[in-house]
Parts: C-alpha cells; sequence; structure tokens
C-alpha cells in the first residue's frame, strides 16, 4: 500500500504539547503506512518536524481564536491584525507546499484556530481535511463567531478529532466527533548533565512539586510563585521543579508593544524579579527546557497544572505514567483526564490559594499522594498509550483519503 500523503498544518513556532503530541502520534505509525509533509510557523518546531518529513515554515500563519480562553474581546481584537498581517505569509507557504510536495491525500489541521488557513489550503491542495481540536472552544451559541467557526467546521472539516472529553463537550452535540487522546511514550534516556546538577541540589526530605510548561501568565506561573511564597510563610518543606521558558523573544520593538498593549504572555523575568523579591530561589528551581522529560519526573512528588484554560493538559498524563498525580486548575474535569480524589485533586483557576491548599494537603498525606499516583498511571494506560491512539488516527486517515479518492 502506498504511504499517505498527510500534509499537516501547525501554528505556532515554539515546540510544545500539541506538536509534541503531533510528533508521538506520527511517529508511532508504521513504517511507511504515511509521508507526513508540513506548513508551520518558523521557530524550534521546524527541526523536530523534520525527523519526519519535509518542513515549510512560514513567518506566520494565520489563524481565527475562538478558544474558550483567548477568544477576541478588548485590547485583544488587535491580534487579528497580525493574523491579518500573516496572510501574504500564509499564501505563499501554502504555495511553496504544492510546488514542492505536489498532491496529498488528506490534510492534517492541528488545531481549530487554523480553519482560515485550511479554507485557502483546501482551494490549493483539494484533498480532505482532518481538524485536531487541542483547545476548549468557546461554545457561547448566542456569538457570530461561534456560528461562524461551527459552519466552517461543517464546510471544511471530513473529520474532526477531540483530545479529551473536556474539549469534546465544548463543541455541538450534534456535530460528529471522534476523541482520541494525546499520547506519550516512556522512553529510557541517559540522565542530561545539567538536569542532573540542578537536581542534585534539592533536599531529600523536601515534597517536591513540578511545573511543566512555557512561563506564561495563562499556564498559571505567576498563581504558582504566589502559593510557593504562602507555602514559605508557613515554614513547610516544599520545593518547586519548573521545566519552561519564554516562548518566544521578550525583548526587541514588536515585544516591547505587546507588552504595552496589555498583551505579553512571556514572564521568565517577573519570575526572577518575584523570586529575588522573597527570597525563594532555594526552594524555587528553574530549570529550562529539556527533552527529557521522565528524568524529572522521577524527582517530582505531585505535578501541578494551574493554567487558565480551565482544561487538562499534556503534562498531567506525562506525568501520570511515572506514577505522579496531578493539582488541576479545572472546575468540572471528567474522568477520562482526571478522577478528583482519586488521580490527582481538581482546584479552580487563577486561585494561589487553592493551589497552596492542595499542596499542603498532599504534604501531609504522602501515602495517599502515592495512591492517586498509582491510580493515575493506570488511567494513563487506559487512555494516553500511544500505539493504540496513534492506530486509531492513522485509521481516521484511511477512511478520509478513502472516502475522497
Amino acid at each position: 500500500m502506498k504511504p499517505l500523503k498527510v500534509l499537516c498544518l501547525h501554528f505556532t513556532g515554539a515546540f510544545g504539547g500539541a506538536s509534541r503530541s503531533l510528533f508521538e502520534a506520527l511517529s508511532e505509525m508504521p513504517a511507511k503506512s504515511v509521508s507526513p509533509l508540513f506548513v508551520t510557523q518558523q521557530g524550534t518546531v521546524a527541526e523536530f518536524f523534520s525527523k519526519l518529513g519535509p518542513v515549510v515554515a512560514a513567518k506566520g500563519l494565520t489563524q481565527f481564536d475562538n478558544t474558550r480562553y483567548s477568544y477576541y474581546r478588548g485590547t485583544r481584537w488587535l491580534v487579528l491584525l497580525r493574523e491579518i498581517a500573516y496572510l501574504p505569509y500564509t499564501i505563499k507557504a501554502l504555495r511553496q507546499a504544492r510546488a514542492q510536495f505536489g498532491s496529498v491525500d488528506l490534510i492534517h489541521v492541528n488545531e481549530f484556530t487554523g480553519l482560515l488557513t485550511l479554507w485557502l489550503a483546501k482551494r490549493i491542495f483539494d484533498a480532505p481535511a482532518l481538524v485536531h481540536v487541542r483547545s476548549v472552544a468557546r461554545d457561547d451559541p448566542a456569538s457570530w463567531r461561534t456560528r461562524l467557526v461551527n459552519r466552517l467546521f461543517r464546510k471544511l472539516a471530513a473529520g474532526i478529532v477531540a483530545i479529551d472529553q473536556n474539549v469534546r463537550a465544548s463543541l455541538p452535540q450534534n456535530m460528529p466527533v471522534n476523541i482520541i487522546h494525546n499520547s506519550f511514550r516512556v522512553k529510557e534516556q541517559a540522565d542530561t548533565a545539567a538536569v542532573s546538577n540542578a537536581l542534585n541540589k534539592l533536599s531529600t526530605t523536601s515534597f517536591k512539586v513540578g511545573f511543566v510548561g512555557n512561563l506564561l501568565k495563562v499556564k498559571g506561573i505567576q498563581e504558582l510563585l504566589q502559593a510557593a511564597l504562602l507555602l514559605k510563610n508557613k515554614g513547610l518543606d516544599v520545593e518547586f521543579i519548573v521545566v519552561g521558558d519564554d516562548a518566544r523573544p521578550s525583548k526587541g520593538l514588536k515585544a516591547r508593544l505587546v507588552k504595552a498593549l496589555g498583551l505579553q504572555q512571556n514572564s521568565r523575568a517577573e519570575v526572577e524579579q518575584f523570586l529575588d523579591q522573597h527570597a525563594l530561589r532555594p526552594t524555587f528551581h528553574l530549570l529550562g527546557f529539556t527533552s527529557n522529560i521522565g528524568q524529572v519526573y522521577k524527582h517530582v512528588d505531585v505535578l501541578c497544572f494551574p493554567s487558565h484554560y480551565d482544561a487538562p493538559g499534556r503534562p498531567i498524563f506525562e506525568a501520570a505514567f511515572y506514577g505522579v498525580p496531578s493539582i488541576v486548575a479545572v472546575k468540572n474535569p471528567f474522568s477520562d483526564t482526571l478522577i478528583h480524589g482519586e488521580t490527582g485533586l481538581a482546584i479552580s483557576p487563577k486561585s494561589a490559594e487553592e493551589i497552596a491548599t492542595a499542596i499542603e494537603y498532599l504534604l501531609n498525606n504522602r501515602e495517599n499522594c502515592s495512591v492517586m499516583g498509582s491510580s493515575a498511571k493506570a488511567l494513563a494506560h487506559r487512555n494516553f498509550d500511544v500505539t493504540n491512539n496513534s492506530r486509531e488516527l492513522l485509521s481516521m486517515y484511511r477512511s478520509l483519503a478513502g472516502k475522497h479518492n
């Protein structure tokens, strides 16, 4: 059987959860089953995708954001100007991809914010599309934007994939959607020297809280800092291990303009200032990025995922594969990702006090924390097995491409 030529459209340059999930899924597919091709925004993600197939990297790819957290309102409407400015780069990249790759069997859009780029891609490639929904959608039926996005879904997508039940619940119930969870494969790697040096400085007695993600305000890093201060003031033996950094350069004219408009998300400088101001450096360890994430999870008692998205994220099940439970900022967790009190603890978004309370509870109940970790590991193996989930995605690829031919 000839490999399926799948054009993957990815919209952020920094390598993160969405790109890692796509990379894992494609890497696990049987040899010669799929020939992946990529159009992506310039950045670190291009290097990773190039390990799987050829990449066309654009200065920017146009999006239309109607996610629950970051839909356009107030000054956020200014972001739409950037997306309009990206249109020439989007068209150029798609035309370059057409010239370089030729025809394709399927288009895989790696987030539903890329529906406008998909509209252009379908005119250039004339191929069916699978839309991957990774963020919780804004589901306000009175919103013209929501109605527009849902019309585009029905017009452009031959198939729709949601990454979990939280995301699925944000889409119209009469819309056909497959749930295929993200995946993770535990890989034994040699320890990274720089990470080992940092981990060797940890106390042997402390309760260790992990955080994995870009140092963005939306990721809840500032609430985590406030929680760390609350716990320090109570004299509790807690250390924080933070894996991540600013998502993109935080200097230059563009960065200053974004900050002046109140749209800046990078927080590394503010994190550093807070640590110095409150003498938290001895217990708050910034490791930066590492590809050997398992080396860190092995030293963590609980993962904290305090994002403002009101949804579970990839680090939750990554940590679970290592027997680590999670504290997650999500109001209504679904049992496929988090079972409150069994695989971790659900707290309210944007609450440093609830983060601190949850950490203190697990610190004082370490045996229960360990039991939660074992339950989280079992849940991860049920729902986030890379072999099973990649097989499901490949089956969708073949079905959608077969219907078109």
